[in-house]
């Protein structure tokens, strides 16, 4: 696999696929934050995948994009409604940027798969991202947060298995959410950090809709029936994620090695 980036998604693709999938080009560059990027962001992001869709073009390889399917996207659903092949009217400029890379994607008559990923956790985070800035503020003694919000963790080993089982099964031509399908309440998140941190924090909650998005992973499940998420309580796979990667998040991504 060819691998575009250098952030916390292209080093765990590196180290799972490097020698595998040589025919595949993954797009893991580009605007990782949601909020408070500039419009210049955006249109280096969006040059990018025309650079890599020409060279694709040029030499009969697949392309692998990574889009969102959270709030940005997907905006709040209560029902486990959000599927793929939904209109959308994504609430913010991340969102619309990432749709329209879809669609730039989807009509280039170059091979792709494009996953929509939830909230990613694992190792080698940058500090911006949601584990790492919540257990920052936590450490800090203060948490700024919006009331009522959730959040889809996914754990990026779960992200990895069901990349390689994808393309494996030469799966192509697909946009397909990847995601737990149980979004954790911010207070559980919270609450968690606090107790293997052995400490808490002021939270101050800034006032908002509650922003509760359920996506669907049938379409995902179809080629991965067994899929980790799939089968394990929301609970229990809070539990798992916060066990394994918050000892991570107080060091930054380079202190990892």
């Amino acid at each position: 696999m060819q691998i575009i980036g250098h952030g916390f998604l292209a080093r765990h693709l590196s180290e799972a696929f490097t020698d595998k999938f040589p025919e595949v080009t993954a797009i893991a560059a580009g605007v990782s934050r949601h909020s408070g990027v500039a419009p210049a962001q955006f249109r280096r992001e969006a040059e990018l995948v025309r650079e890599v869709l020409r060279e694709c073009g040029n030499r009969n390889r697949t392309v692998l994009f990574f889009s969102s399917a959270s709030f940005a996207l997907y905006g709040s659903s209560g029902a486990p409604c959000a599927e793929e092949d939904h209109l959308v009217s994504p609430p913010s400029a991340y969102g619309r940027s990432k749709l329209a890379l879809e669609s730039t994607i989807r009509g280039s008559h170059v091979p792709y798969l494009i996953l929509r990923l939830s909230h990613t956790v694992g190792r080698y985070q940058r500090p911006h991202q949601l584990l790492p800035g919540l257990t920052r503020q936590v450490r800090a003694g203060a948490v700024r947060v919006q009331q009522g919000v959730h959040r889809d963790l996914l754990d990026v080993n779960d992200l990895l298995d069901a990349i390689g089982r994808l393309l494996g099964q030469g799966v192509r031509d697909e946009v397909l959410n990847v995601a737990s399908g149980a979004p954790q309440h911010i207070e559980a998140i919270l609450d968690g950090i606090e107790m293997r941190l052995g400490t808490s924090a002021v939270r101050t909650y800034i006032p908002g809709d509650a922003a509760l998005t359920r996506v669907s992973i049938r379409r995902l499940q179809s080629y991965v029936p067994n899929f980790r998420p799939g089968l394990r309580s929301a609970a229990s796979y809070l539990d798992d994620l916060l066990d394994a990667y918050l000892p991570y998040c107080s060091r930054g991504p380079a202190a990892e090695g």
